[in-house]
């Protein structure tokens, strides 16, 4: 019955609130991210921008002021990792919470020795489980450009990871998916990416990449999306593994607006029972 209730809800806010086609234009060239999409995926992303600014607040913080493109642009980002999963993987909070740039967070921890630690440490974004995402809209916009970075996509990706409580590196798996394939590819690239860190040597993937699993599937997300040629050609296994949890394939997508750069990963083999 509730379900019955959420889908009316949202049939009448896309019937008297959709956003503007005008508006969503002027959004979706901000978003290179966002070329190749076919016009279905594209009317599906508008639906689902729409319910988001219906269904999540916007608070502003450290004396930002509201712009109209705030948040359309904040919301379509925020959208493209579900696109084919739906609003409900963002159904337990409620607030994005926008500040004008960078912002110190205040952390407490308990080191081995059972002593607690006050820290404050100057982030760009951050996902509180069943809590807000925290952004700064200074590096929303200056990373539009950066193919690769994308901060709105690296907060939404810790919010599906929180899906299953644990904040690992390890979202809810589709049927066909397994846990033991995730952690496969996922670990081995890992474990790559921190040897080349610890060795001064280039990276494929941001370095911050390096600091946990978490950190790992949140930077691996924001390169699935932005720049998939690099994350297909360095981790194709984990190339896969995303493919198959976003349901999603921006490479090929990529492909039909530019040359390809790498060729697409195989599917994988089907799951053991």
């Amino acid at each position: 019955m509730f379900g019955l209730f959420q889908n009316w809800r949202r049939r009448r806010r896309l019937e008297h609130a959709r956003l503007p086609e005008a508006e969503w234009r002027a959004t979706v060239a901000y978003v290179p991210a966002l070329a190749g999409l076919t016009p279905v995926e594209l009317e599906r992303l508008h639906d689902l921008t729409t319910l988001f600014l219906a269904e999540k607040a916007l608070d502003l913080a450290g004396g930002l002021e509201l712009t109209p493109e705030m948040g359309p642009l904040i919301a379509v980002q925020a959208c493209l990792p579900i696109l084919n999963l739906g609003l409900d993987y963002y159904q337990d909070w409620r607030a994005v919470i926008l500040y004008p740039e960078g912002f110190l967070a205040h952390h407490e921890y308990t080191d081995a020795n059972g002593l607690v630690h006050s820290v404050h440490r100057p982030l760009i974004g951050e996902a509180w489980e069943r809590g807000p995402v925290i952004l700064s809209w200074a590096d929303i916009v200056d990373t539009l450009d950066q193919p690769g970075l994308n901060v709105v996509i690296h907060e939404m990706a810790h919010k599906l990871d929180m899906l299953t409580g644990a904040v690992n590196g390890l979202p809810p798996l589709h049927r066909g998916m397994t846990a033991q394939h995730w952690s496969r590819a996922f670990t081995a690239a890992y474990d790559h990416l921190g040897r080349q860190v610890e060795r001064g040597r280039p990276t494929a993937l941001d370095p911050y990449a390096a600091d946990s699993p978490a950190e790992f599937f949140a930077v691996a997300s924001e390169a699935f999306f932005e720049t998939p040629a690099v994350i297909a050609d360095a981790y194709p296994a984990v190339y896969i593994q995303m493919r198959a949890f976003y349901r999603q394939d921006p490479l090929a997508r990529q492909a039909s607006v530019l040359p390809p750069t790498a060729p697409v990963p195989p599917d994988p083999a089907p799951a053991s029972a």
